[in-house]
This record gives structure tokens, sequence and C-alpha cells, in this order.
């Protein structure tokens, strides 16, 4: 048998350490003797873009590269409409052109410069922004306002990137509250003779030919209340497309600051199921009803009994398919309600009126209660079937709504 000694095992054992530790020496030597990066130097935009085209309401636009060296992106001037994000980068990678809108009347760019390991490079990025054009608008501004006969304030909103003023041609009856960046608020006084309207005009010294005008249009009598919902601008007009409509609990503060809400529907996760839709509202959705609660009628002076007139139209499917059409009203506050429901049942025609227009224009459209014994705290609900419609059959109550009206009888 062979065998070693300690003293054999020792030197064997160092024989190998003293190997890995030149290994070691050779594999470091390696390293520092080359480049962090290896290869020949690359840099490239995807698809070769040399430059970006955007329009007045800016743009974000992204874009991938690939390196094998650490890059940099410089602007050949500082500007605050234009950069990009990130502004630098080791490899591959993405940046984001940043655009913002241009609100002068004049076109502008700006070029970027690409620096890859310190060193420039022959492309140019180049930016381009169209101008802005001078503009005013305002809203509603086909349509016009209506507003009722009792005094009250009216908005005018003006949108403009120029400086503007506005005239009146009959400030007998209107006075101005405020006048701010975003509108025109006025003052109605109480009509009690005959209907009346007025034309304001919106004006610029800086741009003579952008000149607007809108028909102001005073109820006569008793009127205290008086909604079109012109300020709703989403979705369709055809029923049945509900795409785009707008759930009460997203409407902006200004349409909330209308006046009108909604219960909270606690069998469907406390939403408002009210749905702004192009000029009305649709109460409801599928398993659950939602309700439509009016501003208070806050310019009684003393109770009165009251009329209530509105717009409704019962929910029908393209096919033919047709919801629940019962419609509760419940007064909240002081008050008797003439009616505690109403089935509406002037179903829309969809081959003879395809774009839902003229269903609003029949005389079946109109419906109406009254209110006795009303007062300036006075609301009144209308609610589409119930809260909870999962157990009903059918399971769909959806009414939509325009055009309401409270004129003092009594």
């Amino acid at each position: 048998m062979y065998t070693t000694n300690n003293k054999t095992k020792s030197g064997i054992g160092l024989v190998l350490l003293l190997a890995l530790f030149s290994l070691s020496l050779t594999f470091t030597a390696c390293s520092d003797d080359d480049s962090e990066f290896s290869g020949e130097p690359f840099f490239a935009i995807e698809e070769n873009p040399t430059g970006l085209e955007v329009g007045v309401s800016g743009n974000t636009k992204s874009y991938v590269v690939r390196s094998n060296r650490p890059w940099q992106i410089i602007p050949q001037e500082e500007v605050n409409w234009a950069k990009t994000f990130p502004t630098e980068g080791k490899d591959d990678g993405i940046f984001k052109i940043i655009v913002s809108e241009n609100d002068t009347f004049d076109p502008r760019t700006i070029n970027f410069i690409f620096v890859v390991d310190g060193k420039e490079q022959p492309l140019l990025f180049r930016v381009d922004q169209e101008a802005n054009v001078p503009y005013i608008t305002l809203d509603d501004e086909e349509k016009g306002i209506a507003v009722p006969s009792a005094e009250g304030a009216l908005t005018i909103g003006v949108k403009a990137n120029v400086s503007w003023t506005y005239t009146i041609e009959d400030s007998s009856w209107l006075s101005e509250i405020e006048v701010t960046e975003e509108g025109i608020q006025l003052l109605a006084d109480r009509n009690i003779s005959e209907e009346r309207s007025t034309k304001v005009t919106v004006t610029s010294s800086e741009q003579p030919g952008l000149d607007k005008e809108i028909i102001i249009t005073q109820s006569a009598g008793n009127i205290i209340l008086e909604e079109n919902f012109n300020w709703l601008t989403y979705g369709s007009t055809i029923f049945y497309t509900t795409t785009g409509e707008k759930r009460m609990d997203s409407w902006t503060p200004e349409e909330l600051g209308m006046g009108w809400t909604s219960t909270e529907n606690t069998f469907s996760s406390n939403q408002k199921l009210v749905y702004a839709r192009t000029g009305f509202v649709k109460l409801g959705k599928t398993n659950y009803g939602g309700d439509l609660i009016s501003p208070a009628l806050s310019n009684l002076e003393e109770p009165a009994t009251v009329r209530v007139t509105f717009k409704a139209v019962p929910y029908q499917t393209l096919k033919g398919t047709r919801d629940a059409n019962t419609l509760n009203i419940e007064v909240l506050g002081a008050g008797t309600v003439s009616v505690n429901s109403m089935t509406i049942d002037n179903w829309p025609d969809y081959d003879a009126d395809p774009e839902c227009t003229e269903v609003w224009q029949a005389p079946s459209a109109q419906y109406e209660f009254t209110i006795t014994g009303a007062d300036a705290g006075t609301r009144f609900k209308l609610l589409g079937g119930d809260y909870d419609l999962r157990n009903a059959s059918p399971n769909k109550n959806r009414i939509f709504i325009d055009d309401i009206k409270v004129e003092i009888i009594e």
C-alpha cells in the first residue's frame, strides 16, 4: 500500500494554491486591460427618425435607442416647451420627446443633439410645432341660454387665447356679477310679463374678426326653475349607444355646481346612477335603478303650488327589447306630490328616428305633476323603478329625462 506523510500533503496543497493565485492574476490583468463596453461603438434610433412634427395641442412620443455605449440627449438651446425624458442612458433604452401646448401665434423649432460615449453624433433630431391661431368660443353658442322667469344667475362660458370684452344688446334686465378668464356671470331680473331675449357679443380688440354672439332667452310668468341640460355633452343622442356617457360620480365641479344630484345606490357600490348624455340624462343601469334629485326651489318667496313638466323616454334596445318603464316621484322637504309614479310609454322608433332626436319633440314625451305646499327648500326626486332590480323582471328600468320646468300655478 502506498501512503504519504503530512509533509508531502502540505507541499501539494501549497503548489495548488500558488497555481490558483497565478490564474486569478491572469484574469484580473485581462479585465483591467479591457474597456467596460466591448465591440465597435454602435448607436441608432429604431426606424431612423430624424424629427417630429407636433400640432398646437402638443404631444408625447417614445423612441427606442439601440447602443453599446453611454449616450446623452442635449437641446441646442434652452426652451421650456419641449424636453426629453430621460436625458441620458447607458445602452439600449427608451426616451420620450414631450412637447407642451403652443399658446403663442408663432411656430417653433428645437434641435436635439446626441452625444455617445463623449462624442457628438452627426444626427440632429428636429422638433417642429405648429403656431396656434387666435380664437374665442362660447359654451352653448349655437343653442343659446334659457333662464327661468324668476330672478337668477346665469353663466356664459368663454374659452379664448386673446383678451376680450363683451357687450349686451339690451342690458335693462341683465347685470354683471363677475367676469373671469373662464366666462361671464350675469344676473337676470325677474320677468313677469312676456318672454324676452337679448344678444351678448364677445369681441377682441386684438383680433377684430373673432366676434362671437350668444342669445339669452328668459321665460315669462312664474317659472322658477328651467333646465335643458345643454351643458352636458357626453356620449350619443342614440339611446342604445351607451359608449361615452358619463356617470354623475365623474361629473366636473362645474357640472355638479348646476345643482342636480342623485342618491348613492347602496346596492351598486354607492354609485350615483345618473348618466350624462348629449343634452339629457339617463337614469339607472342593468340590475339597479338611479334617481335624479332637483335643486331646491329657492326662488319661491312663499309656499305655493307648482307644476313640474318634463320630457321622458323609456329605454329600448336596437332589437326592440324593452325595459320596465316606471318612474317613481317623491318630494323631499315641504309639499305633497299629485302622483307617486308614472308609466313612461312613448317608446322610441329607431327606423323612423335613428338619431333619437324627433322623439323628444312629440307631445307624448311630455309629462307633468304638481306639488302642493312647496317652499324654498323643496326638492323633488325622479327614480327609475327601484334601487335594487336584481330580482325584478325585467331587471332594468332605464329612463331618459330632459327639459324640466317648474312653474308657480297657485
